[in-house]
């Protein structure tokens, strides 16, 4: 029997045999928007176990999909031709919203039939701080009658709280994890949103009252501010939309402390700050917006609070005075400021990088969500949009299916843990502010856990969490691998199937939907997160609450509390999705009522106008302005006569996704080792040079990695793409969290550089 041509596997040894067949130029021309159609196909030689042939002969059926492997979002459609249950070639899904497929796309064919993957249960058989786990396979009924066992005996004895509930990387199952956990009755429900996009969102949240990252340009936007986001890199498909907006005459100022690709295709004004000055940028916007007469005084006076409050306060931000905090020339400045204000309507599009990863940010990123209504362009065609959409959040699930009724009336809010420590993250969110889980672990607070892809990594000075994990008395972890960095230090480690293999959850795009089906069967034993939390529902003794398990049953319900009219056997009859009709159109929104709950006209905030200074923080007993405050660490702090270079971490590259697929060859070979990016002139003063192998140190301790002499980089600053197992830039990050949004400072730290 002749096995497939289409795609070739080579073994040695039982690890990946790296990549042949395909060039270097070839491969990475494969991320451009102009090579939308490219599929995969004859010639790739790639690293798959036996099982992943198929005969060349083999009849070929198309079943359809979505990519996950940038971390949930934009889910970009996929046609995978199947051939014997196996995958064999992928392309673009024609009618669907998002596309095309990216490197990352590409690759996962080689992450799905990784012969590395996990794809039994398995436990630890010697105890935690003992040397290195020695494993054992369990059957799944021996898992969940463990997990059941350890976390109801926790539940017992120190109260549900005691038991965390978990989602990291991937953050689809978000609405069954929540769902559980409300259910054990346990107010620790955590993500990963505690140290990504949910600063963002909560600012929005507290300016406007609605959820935002901004919105994208259209046809009817004259001038586009992206504050730190470099979707050339992180998000191809959004950037191609951006360059078509360019092209057609929408003018673009783009802050950002690094000279990206985004800022070399799209800026026409590129101010480049130096990390962590954004909310000293940003007063000195709104003051050159006062003083050149742009703001919208009809807007401002009828619909926002704070207006003379901010106006006092921004006074003192001259240009002049912005460019010796921020390094941004004044001129530059004032020529943004004018180029946005001759330009309506403006746009905003921001990110859950670059300012939202500073101790600043909750009133930063505020201030941020402020400028399109002061410039009179908020909810109006072309600027930034608001309005009910449908009842999803952004993974797909509704309040009701996570059982919002039920936290509200057993009043779980009283119980959070980080009520006290993050009291205004706990207002906005029913996940707990994780930044504090070492301080939770020592008191005795958090006992256990269901942790689905975790990553030690994803806070500052990582060893304490690595520490707080190994001291729980029990913990669960649900991943695609074994990852020694996080898993050395949890009890039993349960496989994960991946995109081809998954059914939860639904695309939402706008208002259409499409339904996910399984391309091919899981391999080996590994379930589907959705199916693997229900199951651990189950074994707690909520069976009927979690469908026995059943995925497409709690798709189903999903679909009934948000009472669209539409159930899963409605979606799986059309691929091409389903249009919701009705939703909330039309400018100015807010004028008519049709923003607010209550039906009034309005913000859905506190005042029911936009909160120039927010009634929320003040009630908190925080100042209510966006003032700007320098990180704890910054040039004219006393570390820097030892560190003085600005430390950035946090960078997106084309071909990995926060620390995932470094381990998968196709994407490896672009950047195989951990890199530090610096400006030639700090290389010089330093006696460095390219390409050699350098220690990043400061007080925190010591990383080593390759050095990239570049002038993508600004002097003074480091940018170092995080995720390195073997060199952890987290252990380089303090702890000096936002006390707004606990959000730690991965973006504004000191640092210095030598040979090793």
């Amino acid at each position: 029997m002749k096995a497939t041509t289409e795609i070739q596997a080579t073994m040695e040894e039982g690890k990946p045999a790296g990549v042949g067949g395909i060039s270097r130029r070839a491969f990475i021309g494969s991320t451009a928007a102009a090579a939308a159609a490219l599929a995969v196909g004859a010639g790739f030689d790639i690293a798959h176990p036996q099982d992943a042939f198929a005969d060349e002969s083999s009849p070929v059926e198309k079943r359809y999909t979505y990519c996950d492997m940038c971390n949930h979002v934009p889910k970009c459609g996929i046609v995978a031709h199947v051939k014997e249950e196996k995958v064999v070639r992928i392309e673009p899904r024609g009618k669907y919203p998002a596309g095309p497929i990216c490197a990352k796309g590409v690759a996962s064919l080689q992450e799905l039939y990784d012969p590395n993957r996990l794809l039994t249960p398995k436990v630890r058989t010697n105890p935690k701080g003992t040397g290195k786990p020695q494993w054992k396979d369990i059957t799944w009924e021996e898992a969940y009658a463990t997990i059941a066992e350890k976390f109801n005996a926790a539940k017992e004895k120190y109260g549900p709280d005691s038991v965390l509930f978990f989602c990291g990387d991937p953050k689809e199952p978000r609405g069954a994890m929540q769902r559980v956990a409300t259910l054990f009755g346990s107010t620790s429900y955590g993500t990963e949103s505690s140290v990504c996009a949910a600063a963002s969102w909560m600012c929005a949240q507290m300016v406007f009252g609605q959820n935002s990252m901004g919105q994208d340009p259209n046809d009817k936007t004259a001038s586009a501010l992206i504050w730190t986001l470099n979707p050339a890199w992180s998000q191809p498909y959004r950037f191609s939309q951006f360059m078509a907006q360019k092209e057609r005459g929408c003018k673009f100022v783009v802050v950002d402390p690094r000279v990206t690709p985004t800022v070399t295709g799209l800026a026409d004004i590129h101010l480049q700050l130096r990390p962590g000055s954004d909310g000293a940028l940003l007063a000195g916007w709104m003051n050159q917006m006062i003083e050149l007469d742009l703001v919208d005084k009809d807007f401002v006076e009828n619909w926002t609070i704070g207006f003379d409050e901010l106006k006092a306060y921004v006074k003192e931000y001259t240009p002049e005075k912005v460019e010796e905090i921020t390094w941004v020339p004044a001129e530059k400045l004032v020529a943004a400021v004018k180029l946005i204000g001759e330009n309506h309507p403006m746009t905003l599009v921001t990110s859950s990088k670059g300012g939202c990863h500073q101790t600043n940010v909750g009133n930063f990123q505020r201030g941020v969500f402020m400028l399109p209504a002061l410039y009179g362009d908020l909810d109006v065609s072309g600027g930034l949009m608001l309005g009910p959409g449908l009842p999803f959040d952004y993974t797909a699930s509704t309040a009701a299916f996570q059982l919002e009724p039920m936290y509200v009336e057993q009043n779980y809010a009283a119980r959070r843990l980080d009520r006290d420590d993050f009291p205004v993250w706990a207002k906005y969110y029913k996940m707990i502010q994780t930044a504090k889980l070492p301080e939770y672990v020592a008191e005795g607070k958090i006992r256990a856990g269901l942790l689905l892809g975790i990553n030690s990594m994803m806070w500052p000075n990582t060893p304490l969490y690595q520490k707080a994990i190994k001291d729980m008395e029990f913990t669960a972890a649900i991943d695609y691998y074994i990852r020694d960095w996080t898993h050395d230090y949890v009890d039993m480690v349960l496989p994960a199937a991946m995109c081809y293999e998954r059914t939860a959850p639904l695309a939402v795009f706008g208002r259409k939907l499409f339904m996910r089906t399984p391309v091919v069967k899981p391999l080996g034993e590994a379930r589907e997160d959705w199916q693997i939390i229900l199951e651990v529902g189950t074994a707690l003794g909520y069976g009927e609450e979690c469908f026995h398990g059943n995925v497409e049953a709690a798709l189903d319900e999903l679909l009934r509390t948000a009472d669209l009219g539409v159930t899963v056997a409605d979606l799986k009859a059309q691929p091409e999705g389903i249009e919701i009709p009705g939703g909330v159109t039309g400018d100015r929104k807010y004028a008519e009522g049709k923003l607010r709950k209550d039906g009034q006209p309005g913000f859905n905030t506190q005042s029911g106008k936009v909160e120039l200074s927010s009634e929320v923080l003040k009630g908190f007993g925080f100042e209510g302005i966006p003032r700007f405050e320098e990180p704890v660490q910054n040039p004219k702090s006393p570390e820097a006569k030892e560190y003085p270079l600005v430390l950035s971490t946090g960078s997106r590259v084309p071909y990995y996704t926060h620390s995932k697929l470094r381990d998968v060859p196709w994407l490896n070979q672009f950047m195989p080792d951990p890199v530090v990016r610096m400006n030639p002139k700090d290389v010089a003063s330093r006696g460095l040079s390219n390409g050699q192998e350098v220690k990043v140190y400061n007080q925190q301790g010591e990383i080593r990695m390759f050095l990239e002499e570049t002038n993508m980089v600004m002097p003074g600053v480091v940018d170092i793409f995080h995720g390195w197992h073997q060199a952890d830039v987290n252990l380089l990050t303090t702890r000096d969290f936002d006390p707004i949004t606990g959000f730690p400072p991965f973006t504004c730290g000191l640092c210095e550089v030598a040979k090793a």
